[in-house]
């Protein structure tokens, strides 16, 4: 009898963390890995950058590395365009060429560099790849590769020194809303002050973030203040404390 209520106890707890972690925005319910960027306000480059992970997706948060400065929008960051329904009232949401981070959740993708690297799924970017940040093209927010002249207006990225090494993120495309386009993580080079909307680390510490999520990672970007919102979603603050 005891054995039996204990099963019960234990399949009505499995239940309600299953709909706990439903109940948290996607992708971040379904993550196992996590890249958390948070900032004292949405209007500071300034942010911190910490690494967790969990057993499974109604597990506890366990901390995986202590915080680290990292770099966002030189403007700070503003809400994604498709998770406006969590900002407050007087908090930005993000358009394309605001130099904000967007606020949200989002898978990061494969690993990119100049560089030649011989990781699994790895980018090299070569002369006429770009990024496309043009609201008027179909091809907005996508990488294409065409000779000089022939893309549409976007960042060349074969020219851009900070790109020596970084991370795709999948950020959602709605070029209607001028929702924010080519958002990666990537190298801070020494004096850079903010980003144009990316999230920015030290070399050594971009290849070590290409590591942790190989297996697959979510990146969330969120100011202090929407911690508490997200409560049941996220790592408890001691969490950072309590490395293994």
């Amino acid at each position: 009898m005891i054995a039996r209520a204990a099963a019960a106890l234990a399949m009505l707890a499995a239940a309600a963390g299953g709909a706990l972690a439903q109940a948290c925005p996607e992708p971040l319910a379904s993550a196992r890995r996590l890249v958390l960027v948070t900032a004292d306000d949405m209007a500071t480059s300034q942010a911190s950058l910490q690494l967790f992970e969990r057993a499974r997706p109604d597990a506890p948060w366990r901390a995986v590395s202590a915080p680290e400065p990292a770099l966002i929008g030189k403007t700070g960051m503003a809400w994604s365009h498709f998770f406006r329904a969590l900002a407050q009232p007087g908090e930005p949401v993000k358009v394309e060429g605001d130099k904000r981070a967007p606020a949200g959740f989002y898978r990061i993708g494969r690993p990119f560099g100049l560089v030649p690297a011989d990781r699994a799924g790895y980018t090299r970017i070569t002369a006429g790849m770009t990024c496309v940040d043009d609201v008027r093209s179909p091809a907005y927010n996508t990488i294409v590769r065409a000779a000089a002249g022939a893309a549409p207006h976007g960042e060349k990225m074969w020219r851009v020194p900070e790109y020596q090494r970084g991370l795709f993120v999948d950020y959602p495309t709605d070029r209607h809303a001028r929702a924010g386009s080519c958002i990666f993580i990537h190298v801070r080079l020494p004096g850079r002050t903010g980003t144009g909307g990316c999230v920015a680390l030290p070399e050594r510490r971009v290849v070590a973030l290409q590591e942790f999520a190989a297996p697959g990672a979510v990146l969330a970007i969120l100011p202090q203040a929407a911690l508490p919102r997200l409560a049941a979603c996220l790592p408890r603050p001691a969490a950072a404390d309590a490395l293994n």
